[in-house]
């Protein structure tokens, strides 16, 4: 009897530790929301940085994600105020801006829409309202990450970066602070679950990346710093080479309305530059996810100090890479983004 009662006390006791084991090894459900995502462009200079942050817009509207934040990482109030425009002109005012103040001197500018904030009706008044009035108080494109990602649920945010990565090369030296005890590489690595990067030239050709060289410090510490459990989704402009929107096929599009921010910068700019819609592929595949795109195999990325991008193929790498699409996929990711013009 004495034995039979060892036994299950045995039987008991490993299966409370079988039971504490198993427990163990269950993983935490994780943030099963929609996208989070926040968007870091170099708006001021081409115009699809602007069809980017309107395709959000739209996005959220429907449900499909949320946008928290625009960092602005094109130095200059000026570019600030139009991320102002757009917010307040799509019915979006609350979205906190960020501004660059410490990044890109003087970049190459493709497309001037800077005076964007200030175009004027027939009457003189300005066209388009905004919803800040001090440009100054705008807080570092960095420290707006830090107070934007302390405070969603952990491995939850996306990133959309189509522009310089300074803002980001920033957030990862940055220390502690008032919104997270976390230094800027354990912050990212806890809240955010991929960036999508509109930059890197793969495959066969080797040449340095425009993004990247153009502030080639601070990309480098962007790739040195970056968590490698966190994804790296790029978008290499050989990918948006092939979509092109037409100044008048956008005119048309918007021919519902002339009181339209992108709208007027077509009819007062020249942007007939060989525009691509290189940017919108990152924030279509941030909120659709990537059944859209075919994507290279897993891997990793080293930038080169002459701002090549290296891929090397590795199972447990964390990058992966847009691969062209066909005529038809090229006509539907345009479609995509004509229908936010359309307001469909």
């Amino acid at each position: 009897m004495i034995k039979l009662c060892r036994i299950f006390a045995l039987i008991a006791f490993w299966g409370m530790i079988a039971s504490s084991c198993s427990k163990e090894k269950v993983e935490p459900i994780g943030y099963q929301g929609v996208p989070l995502v926040i968007l870091d462009a170099d708006l001021g200079s081409s115009t699809d940085d602007l069809f980017a942050l309107e395709m959000l817009y739209r996005y959220q509207e429907q449900g499909r994600c949320k946008l928290l934040g625009v960092v602005v990482d094109r130095m200059g109030e000026n570019n600030a105020a139009i991320a102002d425009v757009m917010n307040t002109y799509f019915g979006h005012g609350d979205i906190p801006i960020g501004l660059e103040r410490n990044g890109v001197q003087n970049p190459m500018v493709w497309i001037d829409y800077s005076e964007l904030p200030n175009y004027r009706n027939s009457d003189g008044s300005l066209m388009f309202e905004r919803t800040l009035n001090d440009y100054n108080a705008v807080p570092d494109g960095w420290k707006l990450y830090r107070r934007l990602l302390a405070q969603q649920p952990d491995r939850s945010v996306s990133i959309v970066s189509v522009g310089f990565v300074t803002a980001l090369a920033h957030l990862l030296e940055s220390q502690g602070d008032e919104y997270s005890e976390l230094n800027g590489v354990e912050l990212v690595r806890r809240k955010v679950r991929s960036a999508y990067v509109m930059g890197g030239v793969f495959g066969d050709a080797v040449e340095p990346d425009y993004n990247f060289t153009q502030a080639i410090n601070y990309s480098l510490t962007f790739f040195r710093l970056w968590p490698k459990e966190v994804k790296l989704y790029f978008s290499p402009g050989e990918v948006g080479d092939a979509i092109e929107y037409t100044p008048e096929q956008v005119i048309e599009d918007i021919s519902w309305t002339d009181v339209h921010p992108i709208k007027q910068v077509y009819m007062r700019c020249d942007c007939n530059t060989g525009q691509k819609m290189w940017d919108p592929l990152a924030v279509i595949h941030a909120v659709l996810g990537n059944p859209l795109f075919d994507l290279s195999g897993r891997g990793t990325v080293e930038l080169t100090p002459d701002g090549r991008t290296l891929f090397t193929p590795s199972s447990d790498g964390n990058c992966r890479y847009q691969l062209p699409g066909d005529s038809l996929w090229v006509e539907s990711m345009l479609w995509r983004v004509r229908k936010a013009n359309m307001g469909l």
